[in-house]
């Protein structure tokens, strides 16, 4: 009998399987355009996390450059700096900061001679996990120096490999009593993942040394790492929210992000504590500073390059919430009357981004080498705050903004959570945004696959007349036991239900006006958060499945919504409803007025195909089938992920849409499982 009822259940399931395969799904596309999807609606969030800056995006290969590491900075705001950490010395090499070449820095080395000739005096310095050369790259080594004596030092640089054998170098004559930038260039004669710099004291005269850098010839306005700026360019982004995140905020208020210790000449700009350095004792990175030399002028730059409008996040007079107690607010906490410089800082920032060049900040924008304006339009206060303390401050940075600059979009915060779910705290916070006429409202959501797929709904309800909605960091986070997920990968189950998910933001696009995945660079050697969209290590990058995802919705993005429906029977009546995840089909339309194309957006959470009747209402006659555009992103593995070795395991396929066929406005086809499907018709 056991064995009769389970050979039963088996053929009930096989059948179950057939029917839902070959049942097809009436699909009405109304191609009357309908409200207007942004610019700003997909983009990305950066976040110095991971080694994202430091060590990732910012091409900088030398480590503490200007020896001010390590770096506490108490509660007072009092900075204790200063070391040699990530340097490895021999010989005569002292620590000093007396004449210093630059006062917010002014920490420096001297290296003297040994008294023995065969004793020598010298630096190394590994960077972060290693330096990565590059076969044939030429790398620019820059230091400022000056001679301890009349007569002028000399020194060497060296690239050394991993295997310890020097690869290449070049010396240079250090002279003079003032400090003065020397540069020369080497290149690598092949390629190492884990090399490192030497640098030898080649004369009997000493020579005092700060600044030392090396960059990749290729470095992106000789700056940033020219294969992140691609993978960013290539995303097409309509906003990026930077420079996070809880380093906005700080662990406390003296190590938080502040904008204008970021501009300027780079090697005056201070060295500061990055919130995530020794915050998780499981992922201790205690040498994992910000130097802001990737500061805001470059993040401006990098903006107007991928084509992205800039949204700087700004402190709002709170350390993170997470990691303070609100019962110590007078003691952690920026009381409300003490607020003006930090509203200060909101209001130089629009005046550097958007001011004229006799302006104060304007002409330092200039100055730095972009005199025409950033055109900055959006502008957020606070990262991820919540209860009282937030909104009795944000009042006043609202009040203030909005007498000078009116037409700046102002961006608040719902809190960390995406419901009421043990609190009250989200709506609490959209109640309050509501109230001080917040543009926007930044939501947070980091969940698993079940939730993702609940929430696809999740906007139909919003108030259409209240602020609009920004989902300023998102992710699924995989829980599914009996499959492990790869460590600290993206998988494409992940992929495939943010996918779904963002049918719903497409949907909404009258109320939810930007979309941006969180976060953004991993280093393999560095992380402390995951999933990330796109990993690194020191030569290679890697673009995720989620990564994929945001792209195809970036590059797709239409400029209407348009209403997309299933014809169901609801007794002796077909109605017509949202594809939202009903027998794992969920469906977003758009029309992109540009090209005349009809974009239609189709993913299959499901282990069968979806056969599909798309009927355009509207049209008399579609093109032929042949004329239809077809990108998928699929994977049988559900825990299959994009790898450094394996960088292509999963990525979008342009094909054919071979079983589709046109019958007047009626298009058939099928979508495969597990895919996500983007037609243009």
């Amino acid at each position: 009998m056991k064995i009769t009822a389970f050979f039963v259940s088996l053929v009930a399931m096989a059948l179950a399987s057939v029917v839902t395969a070959n049942a097809q799904r009436q699909l009405v596309l109304n191609t009357k355009p309908g409200a207007p999807v942004q610019s700003t609606m997909y983009g990305i969030f950066f976040e110095d996390i991971n080694f994202g800056a430091d060590g990732g995006l910012y091409a900088e290969l030398v480590a503490n450059r200007s020896f001010e590491a390590p770096l506490h900075i108490t509660p007072t705001g009092e900075r204790l700096s200063g070391g040699l950490q990530g340097w490895n010395v021999f010989g005569n090499v002292q620590l000093k900061n007396d004449n210093p070449a630059f006062p917010r820095n002014p920490h420096y080395v001297t290296l003297a001679d040994d008294g023995h000739r065969e004793k020598f005096t010298g630096l190394e310095n590994r960077g972060y996990f290693g330096m990565g050369f590059k076969k044939d790259m030429t790398y620019k080594f820059s230091v400022y120096g000056m001679s301890e004596g009349a007569n002028g030092g000399r020194i060497r640089v060296e690239l050394v490999g991993s295997d310890n054998e020097v690869m290449a170098k070049k010396s240079l004559n250090i002279g003079g009593a003032k400090w003065t930038k020397y540069e020369t260039e080497i290149t690598a004669p092949r390629t190492d993942a884990k090399g490192f710099m030497r640098i030898y004291l080649e004369s009997r005269e000493g020579v005092r040394l700060d600044h030392v850098s090396l960059m990749p010839a290729d470095a992106w306005q000789g700056c940033l790492r020219a294969d992140l700026v691609k993978d960013l360019k290539d995303l097409h982004p309509g906003v990026f929210r930077f420079p996070g995140g809880c380093i906005v905020e700080g662990t406390d208020l003296a190590s938080r992000y502040q904008w204008k210790n970021s501009v300027g000449p780079v090697e005056n700009r201070p060295l500061n504590e990055n919130r995530w350095n020794y915050t998780f004792p499981h992922r201790l990175f205690p040498n994992y500073y910000q130097t802001y030399g990737m500061g805001f002028y470059e993040l401006f730059c990098l903006s107007e390059y991928i084509g992205a409008e800039p949204l700087p996040i700004l402190n709002v007079g709170l350390a993170c919430q997470y990691q303070n107690d609100d019962k110590d607010a007078a003691r952690v906490h920026v009381a409300v009357s003490d607020l003006q410089p930090y509203i200060d800082d909101c209001l130089d920032l629009i005046e550097f981004c958007n001011g004229s060049t006799d302006t104060k900040w304007g002409k330092l924008r200039a100055d730095m080498g972009h005199p025409a304006p950033f055109n900055l339009k959006f502008i957020g206060v606070g990262n991820e705050q919540w209860g009282p303390l937030y909104p009795e401050r944000l009042e006043h940075f609202v009040k203030a903004i909005r007498a000078r600059y009116p037409q700046m979009k102002i961006v608040g915060s719902s809190g960390p959570e995406p419901d009421d779910k043990g609190g009250k705290q989200f709506t609490y916070g959209w109640n309050e945004m509501t109230r001080l006429k917040a543009d926007l409202v930044d939501e947070h959501y980091y969940r698993n696959q079940e939730w993702f797929k609940d929430n696809i709904t999740r906007y139909d309800n919003y108030d259409r007349k209240g602020p609009k909605v920004f989902a300023g960091e998102y992710a699924c986070h995989i829980s599914q036991p009996a499959l492990p997920v790869p460590e600290g990968k993206n998988v494409f189950d992940a992929a495939l239900y943010e996918a779904a998910l963002m049918t719903g933001i497409e949907r909404n696009a009258d109320v939810v006006h930007m979309a941006t995945y969180a976060p953004l660079f991993a280093h393999e050697e560095g992380w402390q958060w995951r999933p990330d969209l796109i990993w690194m290590d020191n030569l290679r990058t890697v673009r995720t499945p989620n990564y994929y995802v945001q792209q195809l919705y970036a590059m797709n993005p239409g400029t209407n919504v348009l209403s997309l429906t299933e014809q169901v029977k609801n007794g002796k009546k077909t109605v017509a409803q949202a594809v939202t995840g009903q027998d794992n089909l969920c469906a977003s339309a758009v029309f992109d007025k540009a090209s005349g194309k009809y974009i239609v957006k189709l993913v299959n959470l499901g282990n069968a195909p979806q056969q599909v009747q798309l009927t355009f209402k509207g049209l008399k006659a579609l093109p032929a089938a042949g004329n239809v555009q077809l990108t998928t992103l699929h994977s049988d593995d559900p825990m299959a992920c994009n790898t450094i070795s394996r960088p292509t395991v999963i990525v979008p396929v342009e094909r054919a849409a071979s079983d589709l066929t046109v019958d007047k406005n009626v298009a058939t086809f099928t979508v495969p499982a597990r895919t996500f499907a983007v037609f243009k018709f």
